[in-house]
């Protein structure tokens, strides 16, 4: 009799742990705007990749070489962005950075953006694929595609800098406007970003 009481106490506190373990561990989501700012692990994140496409597209366009360019071919440039190298010891998703540098062009007014290689790529089979099956009104001739007259490449560092607990990132983007056809460097820009992170022991 005392061993199947045992047993059945045992057996209910098995249970009580396995619904604390569940309750506890329950998983909660909760939407916000896209434009707050939520730092978790410190890492680069969608913020730190629009903010910085924005401020150094904004300070590209207040240099020279856009006067210049308008002032002699009386329109705006065409401007292809190239690769982001990202040099860091994270996984960056430089693909969302160079979309946000495009937006900063684009939204602008100022300079005309030109498709990427591999989208290139899709838009010319949209066009072949045209010349049998779109109406002679609307079908879209070849050679007629807007060449670049500059090209934006750059790179991603990072630095840390980390004792115990406490840590600080420092990354550095470098971003290089090129002529394509003198390959003159017209614009070179820089942009640093310091975190700091620091893992407090919790207190209820």
């Amino acid at each position: 009799m005392k061993l199947v009481r045992l047993l059945t106490v045992c057996v209910l506190c098995a249970l009580l742990v396995v619904a604390f373990t569940s309750c506890s561990s329950k998983k909660v989501v909760s939407r916000v705007d896209a434009e707050t700012t939520i730092d978790l692990s410190g890492n680069w994140n969608d913020t730190d990749s629009r903010l910085v496409a924005d401020e150094m597209i904004t300070d590209a366009l207040a240099k020279p070489w856009l006067v210049n360019f308008v002032k002699v071919a009386g329109a705006n440039p065409a401007v292809i962005v190239g690769a982001i190298k990202n040099l860091t010891d994270e996984h960056i998703a430089t693909g969302t950075f160079v979309g946000d540098i495009e937006r900063a062009f684009v939204n602008s007014g100022n300079v005309r953006v030109v498709a990427k290689k591999d989208e290139r790529e899709g838009v010319r089979e949209e066009r072949a694929d045209q010349q049998a099956n779109a109406s002679p009104e609307t079908v879209k001739e070849f050679g007629m595609e807007l060449g670049a007259d500059y090209m934006l490449i750059g790179e991603m560092n990072k630095i840390v800098d980390q004792e115990g607990k406490e840590k600080v990132a420092f990354y550095q983007v470098d971003l290089t406007l090129t002529d394509l056809k003198t390959n003159e460097k017209v614009w070179m820009g820089q942009k640093k970003l310091k975190k700091y992170i620091a893992r407090k022991a919790y207190k209820p």
